[in-house]
């Protein structure tokens, strides 16, 4: 004998009423005539489900699931967990599937949320994501590696840029070399909750990472950090990172070296921009796009370089400026003002109303950079120029350069006496 659910057995009912026979109603539900038989006979009487009235084994301890209920946080509770409770603190004795039929009669699901759809105006936004490529063969070397997704939201029109690491310079150098490849800058980035966008919490309620959001700033767009444990907040990337994995696969194959990799994909992705349609025109998502890239925000004519820290430091009397335990020296015009101090790969790099006035090595054994060029010029109407330099300290200089040129013509005497 066949099984009918709630379903099947009211169909059932309508179908015998409309005057259909019993094998046909067999034949159409795909059970036995005898199924039918016998659940018609059960509903002419009057029968009811006893299981449904039958008292379940975990009503015995509804007091310390109740209990167990109101010290749980809002969401989804974890019953393997209130099973695993009530065995131990109780002496439960019954299955997990006891408490799982339990818990559904008596407490209902909580009603559905709908979903609004959202379709954003053209420019309005792109949605970024990074995606993990481990055991990538780069050369003669097996690399894991990482590639920055970003998608237009309106057009579709996707850019990706691969990376050896996800810290804040590949952050900030990715973003920039995918917006070169979308034609500008969309109003907002929607992001995921990565420490290189936010320092602390996360979502609406996140506290953006102080050198990102400089980043931002210089950039022209607006932040937008998706809500935690919420992807359809940016199923447009995530959409597209899973087509990254299975149209534009590059595991398997081997690239002399990470360019030549970026070309493949470039060229990759705009075949797929061509035969891809874009839903909100019908039309391809190059076609799309070349709608969509006139609203983009332009890039600026000199794009900011990535800095994984910045900070803003006063500029003392001595001309010099504090960070990373050395001493910078900076123009002395710039003198009891406050200045912005970028950490650069390899560089500091110190400015003043967006304007780079001054320029050092990082992360030198020096603790003190000075560059003489800072102490010259003329008075200004805020700052008067540092005093010239004495006759000691002209000669001080001179006997300086001349040990430095001394050891310069010492180490070229060394090496020719080894050449010979």
């Amino acid at each position: 004998m066949g099984r009918l659910e709630n379903e099947a057995r009211t169909a059932m009912t309508v179908l015998l009423k409309q005057g259909h026979s019993q094998s046909a109603v067999a034949r159409m539900l795909g059970v036995s005539e005898g199924t039918v038989r016998y659940h018609r006979r059960r509903s002419a009487a009057g029968a009811v489900d006893g299981r449904t009235t039958q008292v379940g084994k975990a009503a015995a301890v509804a007091e310390a699931i109740a209990h167990w209920r109101s010290q749980q946080p809002a969401g989804r509770v974890n019953l393997a967990a209130l099973h695993d409770w009530l065995k131990r603190e109780h002496g439960y004795d019954g299955s997990l599937k006891s408490v799982q039929r339990y818990w559904k009669r008596t407490f209902p699901a909580p009603a559905i949320r709908a979903r609004r759809r959202v379709e954003t105006p053209m420019g309005a936004q792109a949605q970024v994501d990074w995606a993990e490529y481990p055991g990538m063969v780069i050369g003669s070397e097996t690399v894991d590696l990482v590639a920055l997704v970003v998608t237009l939201s309106w057009s579709r029109k996707r850019a990706v840029v691969w990376a050896r690491s996800k810290d804040m310079l590949s952050w900030q150098s990715c973003q920039t070399a995918c917006l070169q490849r979308l034609g500008g800058v969309p109003a907002v980035l929607r992001i995921d909750n990565v420490k290189t966008a936010l320092s602390r919490g996360a979502g609406a309620w996140g506290t953006i990472n102080e050198t990102y959001r400089r980043f931002a700033a210089q950039l022209r767009f607006h932040v937008d950090a998706c809500q935690p444990r919420h992807p359809q907040g940016k199923g447009k990337v995530e959409r597209t990172v899973r087509d990254q994995r299975e149209a534009v696969d590059p595991r398997g194959q081997v690239f002399d070296s990470l360019e030549a990799l970026q070309v493949w994909t470039d060229a990759r992705l705009e075949e797929r921009a061509r035969h891809l349609r874009c839903p909100a025109t019908g039309t391809s998502v190059a076609e799309a796009w070349e709608q969509e890239r006139r609203l983009l925000t332009p890039l600026p004519e000199t794009l900011p370089e990535p800095f994984d820290i910045v900070v803003r430091r006063p500029v003392g009397l001595d001309c010099m400026v504090h960070f990373e335990g050395r001493q910078y020296s900076v123009p002395f015009r710039f003198v009891r003002q406050e200045i912005e101090v970028r950490g650069l790969a390899g560089r500091v790099q110190m400015l003043k109303d967006c304007a780079v006035i001054a320029e050092h090595p990082r992360g030198t054994d020096m603790l003190i950079l000075r560059n003489e060029a800072h102490y010259e010029g003329e008075d200004t109407e805020r700052v008067r120029a540092p005093m010239p330099l004495g006759r000691m300290g002209r000669r001080l200089q001179e006997i300086a350069a001349a040990k430095v040129q001394h050891r310069s013509l010492d180490l070229y005497a060394r090496l020719a006496e080894v050449a010979r």
